[in-house]
């Protein structure tokens, strides 16, 4: 009873060592993108092959030197490579994974075309496969797979899982007879193959951590695999919806402006032609942005473009100061974050004044954190209004989503009355730089002018 129990211990190690290898291949950001797919180019097959196989060899290489039986997941993990990734991945990792036992002193001369041959078997299940994810819904709870197909009618999915456990028995069996066949040449290692009196429970054990053993790898990256599923439709969500409050910011400024250009045809259809170019060159510009976030610059930039649009309906009541720190320039920023709240100053601060008014921008940094102020000294907002603000309206309630997009919960976003009437909007969010352009703060800033 002595002699089983050091067994399990081993085998249960076995299991162990190979949910560690099927872990640690899971490291290169190349198996993470491989595993997502189903189609690969012959590169990316070669590539995916040779990962595996050397993820394997270890095993071998440590059963060799070290002299630790458990450590040897060779055959499994030619199987769980083909099983995977396909003929070229089985057969290119079982080749490396044999290398080390054929190359070892003992010269296992067999373990080159067994281990090389189950690499293409693995590749044959797999596209006998019915779908391509049975083979990540084979189970090591092989109780079930058999009752699925007594007990229940049989499908082609049953019958691939039964499949399946068969072969996973079948190639332990395989290399266990040809260890014992050529036991005396040494030609192969099998666990246990030498031991004339092995009893039954220890035949079970090794069959049974084979099976276990390559069921456990596909758990492993297939659970991976979802975890990363998951975290991709996450990222698209997140990205459609950033698109769509995009969307929303762009008809709400196109009719605002197509309303000033109506407004000045009759009255002046010159400025309303120099409208319509002012209009046509920020219209480009934004068909051109596709990205999340852009600098501080850039934003700047466009809000030049978008006053000069707004100097045609105020004239010389509308005054800008820009106090922007030269630290911030490069900064990177939430696109279009800085036209509402501007156009929101400037529709429900400024136009109701009559005498017009002033907006101040500012940027600044608060330890580690980017901080943009916009300030104008119009008719403010009714005290009632302000626990509401950020629901009521399209402009602020849109910036306001998009930075809890963005950035969850690690951002502040404000709206106060200042004294002297007006009102002052805070944003504040954690300060990022654009790691592409490393030589963007050698740019000259914004010059500072008063519109």
């Amino acid at each position: 009873m002595g002699a089983e129990n050091t067994i399990l211990v081993q085998l249960l190690v076995k299991i162990a060592v190979i949910a560690s290898m099927a872990s640690i291949a899971l490291r290169w950001s190349f198996a993470k993108r491989m595993l997502l797919r189903e189609r690969r180019t012959l590169r990316q097959r070669l590539e995916l092959g040779v990962l595996f196989g050397v993820v394997f060899a270890s095993g071998s290489l440590v059963r060799l030197v070290l002299g630790y039986e458990a450590a040897e997941v060779g055959l499994e993990g030619a199987l769980v490579s083909g099983l995977v990734g396909g003929y070229v991945p089985g057969l290119v990792a079982g080749g490396i994974i044999s290398l080390p036992a054929a190359l070892a002193p003992e010269h296992e001369w067999l373990a080159v075309p067994l281990l090389v041959g189950i690499g293409a078997l693995g590749g044959l299940l797999r596209d006998m496969a019915p779908g391509p994810e049975e083979i990540w819904r084979f189970t090591p709870f092989f109780p079930f797979t058999i009752s699925a197909w007594v007990f229940r009618v049989p499908t082609a999915e049953s019958a691939f899982q039964m499949l399946l456990l068969f072969i996973s028995i079948a190639v332990e069996f395989l290399r266990t007879s040809l260890a014992h066949a050529f036991e005396h040449r040494g030609w192969l290692f099998a666990p246990y193959a030498k031991a004339d009196d092995a009893s039954v429970l220890t035949i079970v054990l090794v069959y049974l951590s084979t099976l276990i053993c390559i069921s456990v790898t596909l758990k492993v990256w297939n659970n991976t695999r979802n975890e990363w599923k998951l975290e991709e439709q996450q990222r698209l969500l997140i990205e459609a919806r950033l698109r769509n409050l995009a969307a929303q910011i762009n008809p709400h400024f196109l009719f605002n402006t197509l309303n000033t250009i109506a407004s000045l045809i009759r009255v002046d259809p010159p400025g309303a032609r120099e409208l319509v170019v002012k209009l046509s060159t920020i219209l480009r510009r934004l068909l051109r942005q596709q990205d999340a976030f852009a600098s501080l610059r850039e934003e700047v930039n466009f809000i030049d473009d978008y006053l000069e649009i707004e100097q045609v309906r105020f004239g010389e009541k509308l005054h800008v100061r820009r106090e922007f720190d030269p630290e911030t320039h490069n900064a990177m920023v939430p696109s279009m974050l800085l036209q509402p709240l501007v156009e929101n100053s400037i529709k429900h601060g400024l136009s109701p004044k009559v005498e017009g008014g002033t907006i101040w921008l500012r940027s600044a940094r608060r330890g580690g954190r980017l901080q943009i102020e916009i300030e104008d000294d119009g008719v403010g907002v009714p005290e009632d209004v302000l626990p509401i603000v950020f629901q009521s309206g399209i402009g602020l309630s849109n910036v306001h989503e998009r930075l809890s997009v963005l950035f969850g919960a690690d951002f502040q976003m404000s709206l106060e009355n200042r004294q002297g009437g007006g009102v002052r909007i805070r944003v504040q969010f954690p300060e990022l730089h654009d790691a592409l352009r490393p030589n963007a703060a050698a740019e000259p800033a914004p010059a500072e002018t008063a519109v």
